[in-house]
Order: structure tokens, then C-alpha cells, then sequence
């Protein structure tokens, strides 16, 4: 395991989106307990080092956009390798997992999104400075999107998903109507 994820830097985030993320394999079923383990084992290890240089608890926002896992039109790359290493292939990926689906993980908060218009529903939320990465306040959700209340945001940042809302859509809304013009 990395040594950021060893220290508790960015392990419970990490532990958090896996653990949401596998959760959908279990409920759909199509994996035993030991693909399921090597799943959620590999993914850590997998996002451990990929993140390992773009983990500012500092400055949580920095890098939200790299440490994002998209799942739309396209698998996430870092899902789908964990997914090959228990022998699932990408069209039972887009099976077991939702359609569309925006997973945040930053410093402090890890956050995610079902469906373009969805509601942004935070799973992991701690305090900066907790002693050992415990988190202040951890809110668990369901893959169906029940959730439980989330306390308010622990300082006086605002998160990124909180700028995300408060600035609007980035990306055009899949019910939208386009206009030519000619001459």
C-alpha cells in the first residue's frame, strides 16, 4: 500500500469511494466474495497510486478534477482495471455499475453524482486536522441514493462540489434542444 494511504492520509477517502463502488458489484451481483475483496483491494492500491502526487489536504479543491471517477459513455480507466484483475469484462462493468456516474474524492470529502442532473450526495465527510484521519462527521449513502443528514461543512472552505452547485452545469444537460442558423 502506498505511503500517503498508510499514514491515513487518503485512506479513509479511498476507503469510502471503494467501498461505495463495491457495493453495486455486491447488490448486482455476478461476483463472489473473494473477486469482490480483490476488487476493492486492487482499486485501493490502484487510486492510492494514482493520486499520490495530486493529494493536497491543504488546498482539497486542487486536482478534484484528476482525482474524479467518471463512469458515462466511457468506463473510468482506473475501474476498469480493477475490474480486468478479477476477470469482469467491460460490458459487465456498465452492467453492474450506473449508467452515469460522477464519484469525487477529495481531502476531507468524498462526494458523488448519479445521472447528469442528479444530486450531488456526499459519503465521507472529516474535519482537516482530525488526529489519524477520523473522520468528524462520516455520512454513509446506499448505491440508491438514500443517505444519512450530513452536518454542515466543518470550516469556513467552500467544497468543491459546493462551488460545482453554486456555479452551475459545467457540461449541457442530456434534454436539450439545438438551433442552426444559416444564411
Amino acid at each position: 500500500m502506498h505511503t500517503l494511504c498508510a499514514r491515513g492520509t487518503m485512506k479513509p477517502e479511498i476507503s469510502a469511494a471503494v467501498g461505495f463502488l463495491s457495493r453495486f458489484l455486491r447488490i448486482k451481483g455476478h461476483v463472489n466474495d473473494r473477486q469482490l475483496q480483490t476488487f476493492s483491494q486492487s482499486l485501493q492500491d490502484i487510486l492510492a497510486e494514482q493520486y499520490k502526487h495530486h493529494w493536497f489536504p491543504d488546498r482539497p479543491c486542487k486536482g478534484s478534477g484528476y482525482r474524479c471517477i467518471r463512469i458515462n459513455h466511457k468506463m473510468d480507466p482506473l475501474v476498469w482495471q480493477a475490474g480486468q484483475r478479477i476477470g469482469l469484462t467491460i460490458q459487465q462493468l456498465y452492467l453492474l455499475l450506473p449508467s452515469e456516474l460522477t464519484l469525487w474524492v477529495d481531502p476531507f470529502e468524498v462526494s458523488y453524482r448519479i445521472g447528469e442532473d442528479g444530486s450531488i450526495c456526499v459519503l465521507y465527510e472529516s474535519q482537516p486536522g482530525a488526529a489519524g484521519g477520523v473522520p468528524a462527521t462520516a455520512t454513509t449513502s446506499s448505491p440508491s441514493g438514500n443517505s444519512a443528514s450530513v452536518s454542515p461543512m466543518v470550516d469556513s472552505h467552500t467544497s468543491c462540489k459546493e462551488e460545482l452547485m453554486v456555479l452551475g452545469r459545467t457540461s449541457p444537460s442530456k434534454a436539450y434542444n439545438m438551433m442552426t442558423v444559416s444564411s
